[in-house]
């Protein structure tokens, strides 16, 4: 057996260790550190000490990330790490601190055991639908699904990753860190196995398949610069000098992939589904988090890698944004289940936030995250009160069952108002303010047609959302009659919001309200250079 000795100080650079910094990562190093003790904490402790312990290590991670976010993105200490794997700069900061913000608020709701006895997940993922444990564990209150906790922090972990990549590996990896737990988490719902995991498989087959496409979209990139780098990528491509046919379809099949992560229409088939199926929680967490994942990797994506070339994929995505607005706001009228009206709500927004993302500017980047920062915490709180309104032994999720619901419950029909008047953009609301904004950018970068057509699409979906606060306050409730067999009511009813939600609720519409009437802090604070550094 021959043995290969290298010289001291003759080490190729192909072999040299790269250079990392740790500092600048900790957040990511936090939340991926709280997940793995999070799997050892479910495997060594008693099922009755696991719910307190895990939720604990959650909250602390996620607040202790979100504190050193904050320390370091005011020390304005930018990095480029792991051999320029990760970009640390101050878009980075903004999307880590707005996550975060999110992330906490989803992990809250998840956590409730108030308004579903027992939580909102099954006790027992893996026994057989229909069986009688699945029915036992349904009707008893059994101790709540903790698996739940690490694989929400693997996924946030993820999330952290993706906008931050500076490279297509590092973007492709994070993208399946941060959707594999969402495929599982997707099946835990308590009530509702069948649709539930129904809704896991198509999750998953369709994120697999779009997965493939951006990996192949990756590989004929770097067949044409021969990197994987975005600033490699981008000086390849201003270079010009070659053929641009495997850079085009390359950029096109990756933008594939980062616009279904997005919820953008028309490669939004998983949503509606997704969102009625998996557990409500869950629905929020995906509504809010995977958004500002998604489209905060897009700004990324677009300024710094394939910005020489917005002249060939800005005009396609034009077409993508008006069918995305369009899509949710026409086929959102016609739905008469709640989520599936947030779900084709996602559509619509997901086309106005592009917007924002296709500006290719300071304005673009920061109206963007400041959009996501507002619509996602109406979206949880919407999801959180979703939750309170329920019939018989489960969620009201019809239409007609929010009938009345002032009558019951005229604090909970007031938040709910709120953030569907934040959804359809009206004054004093911070949804308004996030269109302002991201309308804004688009004009000045000369897409006035296009924020034409967006403002259509907002009085339309302005419909769908004034039509659910018409049949809270101005409808009669539905009557409903006791179900003998199942000794329940089948009238709408309200419950008392828990702690937890009742945190998030608070939350949810103390930010709607601020961000509506003072935003010029907030707006101020997200003015960084984004991207810095590449």
């Amino acid at each position: 057996m021959s043995t290969l000795y290298i010289a001291a100080g003759s080490v190729p650079d192909a072999i040299k260790a790269p250079s990392v910094d740790l500092t600048a990562v900790m957040p990511v190093l936090i939340v991926l550190g709280a997940a793995c003790v999070a799997v050892v904490l479910e495997a060594v402790l008693p099922r009755a000490q696991r719910y307190v312990s895990q939720l604990t290590l959650a909250v602390v991670a996620i607040v202790g990330a979100g504190v050193w976010t904050v320390v370091e993105g005011s020390r304005h200490r930018y990095a480029v790490t792991f051999s320029g794997a990760i970009a640390v700069d101050g878009g980075t900061y903004v999307m880590w601190g707005v996550l975060l913000a999110l992330a906490l608020a989803s992990v809250l709701l998840m956590a409730d055991r108030v308004s579903e006895p027992g939580g909102a997940f099954a006790a027992q993922a893996s026994i057989r639908v229909g069986s009688a444990r699945d029915r036992t564990q349904t009707a008893v209150a059994l101790p709540m699904q903790t698996e739940v906790f690490p694989l929400t922090l693997f996924a946030i972990g993820g999330m952290l990753v993706f906008p931050a990549s500076s490279d297509l590996l590092t973007l492709f990896v994070s993208l399946e860190v941060l959707s594999l737990p969402l495929y599982l988490l997707c099946g835990l719902a308590r009530r509702r196995r069948l649709i539930s995991q129904e809704a896991a498989v198509k999750y998953f087959l369709l994120g697999a398949f779009t997965s493939a496409i951006l990996l192949y979209g990756i590989t004929l990139i770097y067949g044409y610069a021969g990197s994987i780098k975005f600033s490699a990528i981008a000086a390849k491509a201003s270079a010009g000098g070659t053929s641009d046919l495997l850079l085009l379809v390359g950029i096109g099949l990756l933008v594939v992939g980062l616009l279904f992560k997005g919820s953008v229409g028309p490669f939004h088939l998983w949503t509606p589904d997704v969102y009625q199926g998996a557990p409500t929680p869950v629905t929020a967490f995906m509504a809010a988090c995977t958004k500002v994942a998604a489209f905060a990797a897009m700004v990324r994506v677009f300024q710094v890698a394939i910005g020489p070339m917005a002249w060939s994929w800005r005009p396609v995505l034009w077409v993508v944004a008006i069918a995305s607005m369009l899509i949710g706001a026409i086929l959102g009228i016609t739905q008469t289940d709640m989520k599936r009206v947030l779900a084709y709500s996602s559509v619509a927004h997901a086309g106005f936030i592009l917007l924002g993302v296709m500006a290719i500017s300071q304005n673009g980047a920061s109206g963007t995250m400041f959009y996501l920062l507002t619509y996602g915490f109406a979206t949880v709180g919407s999801f959180a009160i979703f939750t309170l309104v329920r019939k018989g032994d489960g969620e009201a999720s019809n239409l007609s069952d929010w009938a009345g619901l002032a009558k019951r419950s005229p604090l909970m029909a007031a938040c709910m108002s709120l953030f569907l008047l934040s959804f359809a953009g009206i004054p004093l609301t911070s949804g308004f303010i996030g269109k302002l904004s991201v309308f804004s950018a688009a004009t000045e970068a000369g897409m006035g047609p296009l924020v034409v057509v967006a403002m259509i699409a907002t009085a339309i979906t302005a419909f769908f959302y004034l039509r659910v606060v018409v049949l809270m306050y101005f409808s009669a409730p539905v009557s409903g009659s006791l179900d003998p067999d199942a000794a329940v009511t089948t009238e709408p009813f309200v419950v008392v919001p828990g702690t937890l939600t009742g945190i998030v609720i608070g939350l949810s519409v103390a930010v709607t309200l601020v961000l509506g009437i003072f935003p010029q802090p907030f707006l101020d604070g997200l003015q960084v250079p984004w991207p810095l550094l590449s």
